[in-house]
């Protein structure tokens, strides 16, 4: 009997389908168990991922580790199991730049088993009163000014790690230079989030997306989102009130934050070509755009996010935003980002917060990316 250990994210997201598709694949492949643990989001996205990988054979993780993980080579390169066919084909059907986040050194270290960005979202039943979606800073801005008269709120989700993440979107980043994002674009995104920060909902510097989406279900109070990452969960169709999606607010043509979740094989796993295959079919187009997606998944292929049958299970959540995502931002992927990351998000929460000032952010921030950065070392 062989045994196979995955790692997955605490959320349906990422663990329903997942663990949906143990049962059909291991009646397939009789001999095989698989077990999926979860850690938290946090973990997720900056926690260490080095130590886990002695007791893991799969990993969903987040692509700015990517560069770490070449580095020092911690997962296995799928190119080295994968046909020239098949790694045509993955990357044809990935949605925006999500293949080429998990690529690093001429390798690629993952596949996009899941597709994120920042989006909009909405209540739609509390949105109908105030006219169409905003498409603009300024009609987001005018949006907030008369849901306050209401007694309602835009909501902001600016945690620390979103608060960074917000600030990417916005700030215009630049990978190579002196300069990571320049000190008149830090003004100009500090600017306007402050703005959207003093008509949102008193606890965004407290929320994620999760509990902002969490809050938006459960209360009447938060009509609109400009900025977070998108959770198809939230526009399933159920009788509880939900949220739609839409394209963000700018024109900027970087575009908003890509996020997403790869799927990687530990270089430490005694059973690497069954992980593989494995793999291979979570992110296959069959089981991405039927079970995985009907088991809470926000599959990573393009040919589910483009299907008919797909968007009519969640109000057209991929439909909606296919152009943000088509044309959204992948942030650095080189060794040491995710420490870069890390030191930098406290600051940026504060500075939307008005408690650090947008030139100490960008003096903070350019000044950490460069001795952040390291160097990278060739992979064989």
């Amino acid at each position: 009997m062989t045994r196979l250990r995955g790692l997955a994210w605490d959320h349906r997201r990422c663990w329903g389908p997942l663990d949906a598709s143990v049962g059909p694949y291991c009646a397939a492949n009789p001999g095989l168990e698989i077990e999926w643990d979860r850690r938290s989001l946090y973990e997720f996205g900056e926690g260490a991922l080095g130590p886990l990988l002695s007791a893991y054979d799969l990993v969903v993780f987040d692509h700015p580790f990517i560069g770490d993980i070449a580095q020092d080579e911690l997962m296995v390169p799928f190119d080295a199991y994968l046909s020239a066919e098949q790694i045509r084909y993955f990357e044809q059907d990935s949605v925006g730049p999500s293949w080429q986040s998990y690529e690093k050194k001429g390798r690629q270290w993952a596949l996009p088993v899941d597709a994120a960005c920042h989006v909009a979202s909405y209540r739609p039943d509390l949105l109908e009163r105030y006219g169409p979606v905003p498409r603009t800073h300024e009609e987001v801005v005018d949006l907030g000014r008369r849901a306050r008269k209401d007694g309602k709120w835009l909501g902001l989700p600016f945690v620390p790690t979103d608060a960074m993440c917000l600030l990417l979107t916005l700030g215009d980043p630049q990978e190579y230079g002196e300069q990571f994002i320049a000190p008149d674009m830090v003004e100009k995104a500090v600017g306007q989030l402050r703005e959207l920060a003093g008509l949102s909902h008193p606890n965004s510097s407290k929320w994620n997306p999760i509990r902002c989406y969490d809050h938006m279900i459960a209360h009447d109070d938060v009509v609109y989102v400009p900025f977070a990452f998108g959770y198809v969960n939230y526009a399933a169709k159920t009788d509880r009130p939900y949220l739609r999606f839409a394209d963000v607010p700018t024109a900027r043509s970087a575009g908003a934050l890509l996020g997403g979740a790869g799927v990687g094989v530990s270089a430490q796993s005694k059973h690497k070509q069954q992980a593989i295959d494995y793999a291979l079919f979570l992110c296959s187009p069959d089981y991405q755009r039927g079970d995985y997606v009907k088991s809470g998944g926000q599959p990573g292929a393009l040919a589910a996010w483009k299907d008919a049958g797909v968007n009519h299970l969640c109000r057209d959540f991929f439909a909606s935003t296919l152009r943000t995502i088509s044309s959204s931002y992948l942030r650095p992927t080189h060794p040491g980002f995710i420490a870069f990351f890390r030191e930098c998000a406290p600051r940026a929460a504060a500075a939307i917060a008005g408690d650090v000032s947008a030139a100490e952010l960008a003096d903070h921030v350019n000044r950490l990316y460069r001795e952040t950065r390291l160097p990278e070392r060739s992979v064989a």
